[in-house]
């Protein structure tokens, strides 16, 4: 014990001429005979050996300046569009992929269905179940169809085994369902639990980014809607995907949420068929589709996720409350939108929801976080209360402030060529300060949402 502290704290001297170390200073090194060269080291840090770095050297870094050009990162194209696109463009090679999904939304499916995908255009990849045996695995592929595809299964949990298997096969992709079940040798803790996610996640990334192979690990995800394990998971990965939709809903969204090789907040629509899952390549058509006749309270939103118009449907329904206490139940939008909105109508516009229950759904299990579908919220729940229905092919956008003026948006145009390509003829949207002109599509501006209301519901009394 002792001789190992006096070994940590002997002195190192380092010829600045040739690099030869010495272990005391001398006037002339004995290696290049350069007089006066010799200079002691001093420490990386200070402090006990075992909690410090010590003074033990390592490796110099290459270093690269801001002007030096990389080429871009090699991509393989699936094929399949809407996930191309959320990838940004292909699967990079080298990279680490989370993918996130409440339990039996379809994670597996589309995991095995873009396995398949891959491997059909020249990968080698491998398909690694912690959750499902071999058996189970080509029984869903035999279902999906992709029997054909040559790719390589496995079912196995111990992480120093899938890495070996790894080196030794060296795949273009492995695919691991899910993180959650693997488990490292050298962590005193069960399957599942924070120090295995974490180490099994490391790990993975890490050998991924030596070897060259890209890796998706799938992720389960809390009550709240995040994934399970530590945060740190989510920083380790380059890119970060959730699967969104409901149950009962045929409609599915692959949502991009960090990417460091594209735009995050891309979104990719699936429809659940028993064959799989099949991309939507026009998911505002289908999300509109089972539109009927003018209702009150249904008004279209012109929104964009990522880098594409998606317009949606929202429903609002207003009814007397038989309790004290009136529900403000809403989904698809965020609950505190809802109250900021309702808040304003109130306080600004003069329409009072005092005793009246509020429901407000986004239709076909869609979420959405843009700002811009304040006008469309506030049509609605107005349209609802006063029984009084909106033209049939108008859409609206537009953000709401608190003191009820409307604030322009980002990328006005794209959303009124994709409302214009739907059929839609006019189209309410706040001031402008470039002025849009899409041909078919009549354009009205609204100044705030006071005078909106009044033009667009009429001059109501106080208590209507």
């Amino acid at each position: 014990m002792g001789q190992n502290v006096n070994m940590a704290k002997q002195n190192i001297f380092t010829c600045n001429e040739c690099g030869a170390s010495h272990s005391k200073w001398s006037g002339q090194c004995d290696a290049c005979n350069a007089w006066n060269s010799i200079q002691e080291d001093k420490p990386l840090s200070t402090g006990p050996a075992k909690k410090t770095l010590g003074g033990m050297r390592g490796k110099t870094i290459p270093l690269t300046d801001l002007a030096s050009k990389e080429p871009p990162p090699p991509r393989t194209m699936s094929g399949v569009e809407e996930l191309d696109r959320v990838l940004g463009g292909g699967l990079v090679k080298a990279s680490a992929l989370l993918v996130g999904g409440d339990p039996g939304i379809g994670k597996s499916t589309l995991l095995l269905q873009a396995a398949a995908r891959f491997a059909r255009n020249g990968l080698k990849v491998i398909y690694i179940s912690g959750e499902e045996s071999a058996g189970q695995i080509q029984m869903r592929a035999e279902r999906l169809g992709l029997t054909q595809s040559p790719v390589h299964l496995a079912s196995a949990t111990n992480l120093r085994d899938i890495l070996t298997t790894l080196e030794v096969e060296k795949p273009d992709l492995a695919i691991i369902d899910s993180i959650q079940t693997m488990w490292a040798d050298n962590v005193d803790s069960a399957p599942g639990s924070v120090s295995q996610v974490r180490s099994s996640a490391h790990e993975l990334t890490s050998f991924a980014k030596t070897n060259g192979m890209s890796v998706i690990m799938v992720g389960h995800v809390t009550k709240d809607g995040s994934i399970a394990g530590p945060r740190v998971v989510e920083h380790m990965v380059d890119t970060v995907l959730y699967f969104e939709g409901e149950r009962g809903h045929q409609f599915r969204i692959l949502r991009s949420v960090k990417n460091r090789f594209g735009p995050a907040d891309e979104i990719g629509v699936f429809e659940m068929t028993g064959k799989g899952l099949a991309e939507v390549k026009n998911p505002s058509a289908l999300f509109l589709s089972d539109r009927g006749k003018p209702a009150p309270g249904s008004v279209v939103f012109a929104g964009i996720e990522g880098t594409r118009p998606v317009l949606t449907e929202i429903q609002a329904l207003v009814a007397p409350s038989p309790h004290s206490q009136p529900k403000r139940s809403v989904v698809g939008l965020d609950s505190g939108r809802l109250g900021m909105i309702l808040a304003v109508l109130e306080s600004r516009c003069g329409v009072p929801f005092t005793g009246l229950d509020v429901y407000l759904n986004v239709a076909g299990g869609m979420k959405i976080n843009d700002p811009a579908a304040d006008l469309a919220v506030a049509a609605a729940l107005v349209s609802a209360r006063e029984d009084a229905a909106l033209p049939h092919d108008m859409v609206l956008f537009g953000e709401i402030s608190l003191s009820g003026a409307l604030r322009p948006v980002i990328q006005t145009e794209n959303r009124l060529k994709e409302a214009q390509k739907l059929g839609f003829t006019s189209a309410i949207t706040p001031q402008q300060t470039k002025k849009v002109a899409v041909a078919g599509l009549s354009l009205r501006y609204a100044q705030d949402l006071a005078t909106f209301v009044a033009e667009t519901f009429g001059d109501r009394g106080p208590e209507k």
